[in-house]
């Protein structure tokens, strides 16, 4: 899917130096995303995932969190999360 590679980008770009998202999959309305990084520690790591969210909507696409699958933290502030996303609309 090209918008979301585009919406990973942009994600990417901005929140870059903190946490980086990769597509893992699509499957129908499902797509998870791997988000890894030391994350800001003033931030709430929730909002790093909802972030997909808005840069989604900026490309006219409605992704909506739905259940994180994986969560692994170090002892050095760095962590890595697999998220799962609906498309908005679908059930």
């Amino acid at each position: 899917m090209e918008v979301l590679k585009k919406v990973l980008e942009e994600f990417n770009r901005l929140h870059g130096s903190e946490a980086q998202a990769r597509l893992v999959g699509v499957n129908g309305d499902e797509v998870v995303i791997e988000f890894e990084g030391s994350f800001c520690a003033t931030c709430g790591l929730y909002d790093y995932f909802d972030d997909i969210k808005w840069e989604a909507l900026d490309f006219g696409l409605e992704l909506e969190p739905a259940e994180v699958l994986e969560a692994e933290e170090d002892e050095f502030e760095h962590g890595r999360y697999v998220v799962k996303y609906r498309l908005a609309g679908k059930s």
